[in-house]
């Protein structure tokens, strides 16, 4: 049988903060910031056709924008690799992405807490891994579309497909420390104090719809879902819409600063963590003296309830 590698329990909590990535750490798709307009497309026109291609073959979306891509490159460039590496270091991102999860990963670290950054996105994992962070390590994973690669490092196949529903299943594995895409042990059962990143420990940030299955599973296990919005455009919208259908907890511009609103908000939900953590230790700990107390009294060695053991 084959054996995936897999993350261990650690000696202490483990926050996970899971991001979408379109317009969420990039103003926009991030097919529209070079590749779109150098296939000689508009921006619009792109998505209508590949949504309509999508309609006429009962297709998946992530699908079909994957299958356009790669047939409105020939006789333009090598679909390859590098060629989508290459339009992924050209994606704008907003103020503050670069710097951000290294500066939460200290602040995690300051307060005894290991911070882990992810990413859940339908976006292209190449041009993700093209970006700046990606580049620098600043994602302990990312699950995206993705495709594979022939032996001259061309594209032939989608490998991973990633769409609003599916996207949940890496919570799964986030919280089990099942990380490998390949590994079904996500499908196996752990006792609560095995999950190397309880639920109630994952924040998750994004901006719309497509989001709106993790936010929901997020909130509904105890984590925290974030909304958040352009603030250039101060469009909230979206996520006023969210926070009425109790879709999200919290929203805030996507400045990702030191100092801004959601730098101080995704603070405060790790020190509530490391709090909450260490209540959750005391809590275990006076479960396991009363039942050795309670073992003790029922094998005869001593009660439990003798003066001095009740000071």
């Amino acid at each position: 049988m084959q054996r995936f590698p897999r993350e261990k329990k650690e000696d202490r909590p483990v926050v996970a903060v899971c991001y979408d990535f379109d317009k969420t750490l990039s103003p926009n798709d991030m097919q529209a910031q070079g590749y779109i307009q150098s296939v000689g497309f508009d921006v619009g026109q792109f998505w209508e056709e590949s949504d309509a291609f999508a309609l006429a073959h009962d297709m998946d979306q992530n699908l079909a924008y994957m299958y356009k891509m790669v047939q409105e490159a020939e006789g333009r460039f090598v679909f390859s690799k590098k060629a989508l590496m290459d339009y992924g270091a050209k994606v704008k991102l907003f103020p503050g992405v670069n710097g951000w999860f290294e500066r939460i990963r200290d602040f995690g670290l300051e307060n005894g807490v290991i911070v882990e950054h992810y990413i859940i996105s339908s976006g292209l994992k190449e041009m993700i891994e093209g970006t700046e962070p990606a580049k620098s390590g600043a994602f302990k994973k990312i699950y995206a579309n993705s495709f594979c690669y022939n032996d001259r490092g061309i594209a032939i196949w989608p490998a991973q497909v990633v769409n609003y529903t599916s996207k949940t299943q890496f919570l799964f594995r986030i919280e089990k420390g099942v990380l490998d895409v390949n590994d079904p042990g996500v499908n196996d059962y752990f006792p609560p104090e095995k999950l190397r990143v309880p639920f109630r420990n994952i924040i998750y940030i994004g901006d719309s719809d497509t989001d709106i299955p993790c936010m929901k599973l997020v909130n509904s296990n105890g984590g925290s879902s974030v909304g958040v919005y352009d603030p250039d455009t101060a469009g909230k919208d979206k996520v006023y819409r969210m926070i009425r259908d109790g879709r999200i907890r919290y929203f805030a511009p996507a400045d990702y600063s030191d100092g801004s609103r959601i730098d101080g908000l995704v603070k405060n939900i790790i020190l509530s963590a490391a709090a909450r953590e260490r209540l959750e230790d005391a809590h275990t700990e006076a479960v396991q003296e009363t039942c050795e107390a309670l073992r003790k009294k029922e094998s005869g060695m001593a009660p439990y309830n003798t003066p001095q053991n009740r000071e």
